[in-house]
């Protein structure tokens, strides 16, 4: 059967079709740095040097590939990296206009870099149809969106935003980490770009550092400069963490079923507890976003949300501290339950205080209600 018809499940769980040496059921690890020419001085390899080339990585990105629908897709050694791509493509003068709200990583590098190229910047939300279409009435160079956003958990209409965008002369690029492309094909909703956090539930283990970027169109001017800059700035992954990688994504639409299945329980659990503010989950019917997620996100609303406690920074850094099962830790998307205190790690983007993010894992569900009812009940 062709990659294309194959459902993710089996994409995945077959690697896309790789194999290890000697009929092998597993890819191995290939670790050289450069490879050879034979008598007449030709390459033996696709790539001269592993900068730009190695089989392992690209079996991982074939993975991706497939995942996508997209055209081609590359792996780059962080999600900031991935990031960072994309926009050192923009010419010095180029507008950009960026969804506000999202992951403050980004945020902070598009705005510090923005500064340095003269490029003009414009920060909107983008879940507001009225707002991107006014963002949009001017022609820009780039549109970069987050897609639920991290952690205000926003939906942006991906076709509509690409439909604006294409309007404006702008490349779509689509930070779909909290969703990946198992749950969110954003290419086939009209984005340009596909980034994501390889970090995140793609890898699902929460020991490797990666980020993609995936293409609709091959043979554009951007994709060649984002292929031409990952290897001239050296931003490879190395062959162990793409091996590492592959191994996850073989369970990856396992464990997305799993973290969305408890993560949809633990969000209606969470809204109807006393000490609890509110909760912002695309799952629940009265979210914004409710039935936009249900249109663009398929087999679940993802496994992210933002917890409201009831009261101030006080009483939600109380309940996390008696939390004993949920990990305290920053990231998102592996098998464990991490909760973090948004407001400590970036007092700066104006988080509210009482907001707990949870990145919702695989264990019991009863276990993580047990753990949060003693937590929240002080």
């Amino acid at each position: 059967m062709s990659g294309k018809s194959l459902k993710p499940a089996s994409v995945t769980a077959h690697a896309a079709g790789a194999h290890g040496a000697g009929g092998a059921v597993v890819p191995g690890v290939n670790v050289s740095t450069t490879y050879r020419r034979d008598a007449s001085y030709e390459l033996m390899a696709p790539g001269t040097y592993g900068r730009d080339h190695n089989d392992t990585v690209t079996a991982a990105e074939e993975v991706l590939r497939q995942l996508e629908g997209a055209a081609a897709t590359r792996l780059f050694p962080s999600g900031m990296a991935a990031a960072a791509a994309v926009f050192r493509t923009l010419p010095a003068g180029a507008r950009v206009v960026l969804q506000s709200g999202i992951y403050y990583g980004v945020t902070s590098f598009a705005r510090n870099f923005c500064v340095r190229r003269g490029i003009t910047l414009d920060e909107v939300d983008a879940a507001d149809p009225a707002l991107i279409a006014a963002a949009l009435g001017t022609p820009a160079d780039l549109v970069w969106i987050e897609v639920p956003s991290n952690p205000w958990m926003k939906l942006a209409d991906i076709a509509a935003v690409a439909r604006l965008a294409h309007g404006a002369g702008a490349l779509l690029a689509v930070d779909g980490t909290a969703a990946t492309p198992v749950l969110t094909r954003v290419l086939e909703l009209g984005a340009d770009i596909s980034m994501h956090s390889a970090t995140k539930a793609i890898n699902g283990h929460t020991d490797v550092l990666a980020g993609v970027l995936s293409c609709r169109d091959a043979d554009s001017a951007a994709w060649a400069a984002i292929c031409a800059d990952r290897v001239e700035a050296g931003a490879i992954i190395g062959p162990f963490e793409a091996w590492l990688l592959m191994r996850g994504m073989r369970t990856l639409p396992l464990r997305l079923e799993r973290m969305c299945a408890n993560a949809q329980r633990l969000a209606e659990w969470l809204a109807a507890h006393d000490a609890v503010e509110a909760v912002w989950y695309p799952g629940l019917p009265g979210h914004p976003g409710h039935d936009l997620a249900v249109r663009q996100m398929q087999g679940g609303a993802g496994y992210l949300m933002s917890v409201l406690v009831r009261g101030g920074a006080a009483e939600a850094l109380a309940a996390v501290g008696r939390l004993q099962l949920i990990e305290r830790a920053t990231s998102l998307g592996g098998i464990e339950t991490l909760v973090e205190h948004r407001a400590t790690i970036e007092p700066q983007s104006g988080i509210p205080e009482n907001l707990l993010r949870l990145s919702v894992g695989i264990e019991d569900a009863d276990d993580l209600i047990a753990d949060l009812d003693q937590a929240l009940a002080g």
